[in-house]
């Protein structure tokens, strides 16, 4: 869906770009690696990668689901030597999830992946689209940030 800067209303240009994000985020999400790892799990051990560790609840929070399923993924990575728990430092009744050396590995496999794929796509533009999308993730990163 092709939308013209100058002749859009914000709302359409939102509506827009709201769906070529969403389709090239899901279209990039396929191109990962063949394994037993769920998009479920994948994504809860890259939010651990990013954060460093996290506490259950906080990586339900992260993740928008409810303990009982994050319970469920983490058992799972856990038992594939993905994530680790430790003690609280501070709350003895609680403990916190990091991902281990081989859920990293995981996650950047996982990203070699996708920046594989989405890198061909962009070899096959031209340098002027290319400049084009440079200056569109510059802002798409200003607009995440807030700024």
């Amino acid at each position: 869906m092709m939308v013209r800067v100058s002749r859009a209303s914000t709302a359409q240009l939102a509506a827009a770009l709201r769906d070529s994000i969403t389709r090239l985020n899901r279209r990039i999400r396929r191109a990962r690696p063949i394994g037993d790892l769920t998009i479920s799990q994948l994504s809860a051990l890259t939010s651990l990668e990013l954060s460093g560790a996290l506490s259950p609840r906080e990586l339900a929070e992260a993740e928008r689901i409810q303990p009982p399923t994050l319970t469920k993924i983490v058992a799972k990575l856990e038992d594939r030597g993905l994530v680790q728990r430790t003690p609280h430092p501070t709350d003895g009744r609680q403990v916190i999830l990091s991902a281990t050396e081989a859920g990293r590995a995981v996650v950047a496999e996982n990203r070699r992946a996708h920046d594989e794929w989405l890198a061909k796509r962009l070899a096959a533009l031209t340098a002027e689209e290319r400049e084009t999308l440079s200056r569109a993730a510059e802002i798409l990163g200003r607009i995440y940030r807030g700024e």
